[in-house]
């Protein structure tokens, strides 16, 4: 079995601690899902792990032929080469091997009588029989047609940044390697894609650590979530929905012992204060206690939530409307002779297929782009602020704090109450030691939180949203998503995240290329498994008719028998006992990091009790639907 194990990791940069000597260990099969606000180290740690990034102390231990493959969230291509060169030119083994053969052959068709070359190229043939290699190219295309990239002799400078990203995925997936690191594999992924890449990963041998923004896929396929905070790593059992549930005990243990410390340091300095007469040997461990309550008592950090509490301005009842708009780019057909009423207060969420024109209708409605026939008309109340997939130019020199004076230096909140330009950077979970920090120093996810603010302080009552779910962390997407349910004006989104769709949309435009867009009311999982259903049934449909026996309809369950009820009285007893089970050989796991024999057992022993587990929550979910 294949270990990946790291010892007290300590990386820091500038002023903030990313890791506070952090210590985990990744075993084959883990599926991980890494969360944490933007700029808490996420991407520095898959970094540190590649090795392209080396920490500031603390060991990465592993086996030599270890092998790491990682999607970065903007891939180092080639744009010279084509796209099947350019996967090829990864540094991973079999590609090695791939490009030796090649060029071996090419030397040996030249030079068939020289025995040397002969020799060479007799080696490399081995080696591809050796490591499985024949089978690469037609898995390289199985994996980029599943992708939507169909034409492997197209130049990667050619394509677009999402076409780009499908490429890196496409170039990493095919390297098997022991440890796969993705950050934000779904961004730029139509649905049927990321429902391919959820199998794909189910099925994957080795093991996966994951960045990514999009609940829903956390729920398919994380089998551990472990949070970056505060320089500490949090781990948890479990998809997304096991570690919302997890964490808020945890933080409630946390504030509950925080109380009792607290509790326990007003009664040491009551005693200090009272002054004995006489500081004894005796009492100088009680000094010495206070000290250390005292040094520790105000210190637990505790992660704030983004409150966007900012007033806005009136909307009337026009709003936007297009009527029979048409618009070409190129040879696409964008919108044909398009018509749509939008009113004060509508949910709208777009999305579909890429490059089917979704941003492009966003353009058109903050008039940045002029339709080729056909009207757009917005309403004299109307304050729009558009959130771009691309942040407007921001002076990388400039700092925080100056950047957004320039819109004000104070706003009302929806109560009319002022709030300080520091009051805000503060609810956006930036410190106040940040506020002089120059925009080039944060992170790519921190300075799209910073632009998002400054849109927000404009206090407009229309928001067009272009993929925000692509560079906001999930804790800033769920008070996104609450703004917008409170907000009173009119929200327009384009977005891939399902997740998203549901909880800030209830009228979807979806683009199906080719001026093609259908229009529906409901939630967006809704639509797609209506699209599934209608799949299924064609499917069904075009099957011949074959006569069905006539099956005997069973009377329907509806209570426990004795047995089942005797079951229901231990069964929970015995799912703590498989957990608690289940945790300790995980903590003998970590004690035994470098006895790879022992690892390998207990991962056998962990991998059935993960079964043994499964089964018995099923076992108890039948039988609670009969349970009175």
């Amino acid at each position: 079995m294949q270990t990946l194990r790291s010892e007290s990791l300590v990386s820091t940069y500038g002023e903030k601690t990313l890791f506070d000597g952090i210590s985990f260990i990744i075993n084959e099969r883990d599926r991980i899902g890494l969360i944490g606000t933007n700029g808490s180290g996420k991407t520095t740690l898959l970094n540190t792990l590649a090795g392209i990034t080396q920490e500031n102390s603390g060991d990465i231990i592993k086996p030599k032929d270890y092998e790491i493959g990682y999607l970065k969230q903007d891939p180092e291509l080639d744009d010279t080469k084509t796209i099947l060169d350019a996967v090829f030119e990864g540094s991973q083994k079999v590609f090695s091997t791939i490009r030796k053969y090649e060029q071996e052959l090419d030397n040996y068709s030249k030079h068939p009588d020289d025995s040397a070359i002969q020799d060479r190229y007799l080696v490399a043939e081995a080696k591809m029989n050796e490591e499985d290699a024949w089978n690469a190219e037609s898995d390289v295309k199985a994996i980029l047609t599943q992708l939507h990239i169909t034409d492997l002799n197209q130049v990667i400078g050619t394509l677009s940044g999402g076409q780009k990203k499908r490429v890196g995925l496409a170039q990493v997936l095919i390297q098997s390697p022991d440890l796969l690191l993705l950050d934000e594999p779904t961004n730029h992924l139509d649905f049927d894609s990321i429902e391919w890449l959820q199998k794909y990963l189910a099925n994957y041998k080795g093991a996966l650590l994951v960045v990514t923004h999009d609940r829903y896929f956390l729920d398919q396929v994380a089998n551990q979530i472990w949070e970056l905070s505060f320089g500490k790593l949090y781990q948890y059992e479990g998809n997304y929905q096991d570690y919302v549930a997890k964490k808020a005990v945890r933080v409630e243990e946390e504030a509950t012992a925080e109380h009792k410390q607290q509790q326990l340091y007003k009664q040491e300095l009551e005693w200090m204060h009272a002054g004995a007469k006489a500081r004894s040997t005796k009492q100088q461990a009680r000094i010495n206690r206070f000290n250390d309550i005292k040094s520790n008592v105000g210190t637990r950090q505790v992660e704030d939530k983004v409150d966007i509490n900012l007033g806005q301005q009136r909307l009337g009842k026009k709003v936007i409307q297009l009527k029979d708009a048409s618009l070409k780019l190129g040879d696409h057909s964008i919108l044909n002779d398009f018509s749509m009423l939008i009113q004060a207060g509508e949910r709208i969420g777009i999305s579909g297929e890429n490059g089917a024109g979704k941003s492009s209708l966003l353009n058109v409605i903050a008039e940045r782009l002029p339709l080729d026939s056909g009207t757009v008309e917005i309403g004299e109340t109307v304050k729009m602020a558009y959130y771009t997939q691309q942040n407007e130019p921001i002076p990388e020199d400039k700092r925080m704090i100056s950047y957004l004076n320039e819109v004000g230096e104070h706003v009302t909140d929806s109560a009319g109450n002022k709030i300080s330009v520091s009051e805000l950077l503060e609810q956006f979970l930036f410190p106040r030691f940040m506020h002089g920090t120059l925009i080039r120093k944060l992170s790519g996810g921190e300075k799209r939180r910073l632009y998002l603010l400054k849109l927000l302080m404009g206090q407009p009552n229309v928001l067009l949203l272009d993929e925000p779910t692509n560079d906001l962390d999930i804790g800033t997407l769920t008070v996104l998503e609450n703004y917008i349910d409170h907000f009173n004006g009119t929200v327009i989104t384009v977005s891939h995240d399902r997740y998203f769709l549901d909880k800030v949309a209830d009228r979807l435009l979806v683009f199906n290329g080719n001026g093609q867009i259908d229009e529906e009311v409901g939630f967006f999982t809704d639509y797609l498994a209506s699209l599934h259903t209608n799949n299924t049934s064609k499917s069904e449909k075009s099957q011949p008719k074959t006569d069905k026996p006539k099956v005997e309809v069973k009377k329907e369950k509806t209570k426990l028998t004795y047995a089942e009820k005797k079951e229901w009285e231990t069964i929970e007893a015995e799912i703590d006992k498989l957990e608690a089970n289940k945790s300790d050989l995980k903590e003998q796991m970590n004690q035994n990091g470098a006895n790879y024999d022992k690892l390998a057992e207990l991962q056998a022993a962990v991998e059935q009790a993960d079964k043994d587990l499964d089964a018995k929550i099923a076992r108890w979910e039948y039988l609670s639907d009969y349970a009175e």
